[in-house]
């Protein structure tokens, strides 16, 4: 399975952060040290991208999208 980086800038609430988002779609969010993530990205191979150039990729949203349904679904479990 591959992983991409997504980076977030800072706002006036949050520290920069980065988005590690799988080829599922699955994905976590973390505050960052920029310079430092892409010194290890460079180690270790994984793509970083800039949220702002690029925006988020769909399969992200898809599997958003799978995983409220899938939560809708155990909420009308009896």
């Amino acid at each position: 399975m591959g992983v991409e980086a997504f980076i977030e800038p800072a706002t006036t609430v949050t520290p920069p952060t980065v988005l590690l988002i799988a080829t599922t779609g699955e994905w976590t969010r973390r505050r960052v040290n920029q310079h430092l993530l892409r010194d290890l990205s460079d180690r270790l191979s994984v793509p970083v991208y800039d949220v702002q150039l690029v925006g988020y990729p769909q399969r992200m949203r898809d599997w958003n999208a799978r995983a409220k349904l899938a939560a809708r679904d155990l909420d009308r479990e009896p």
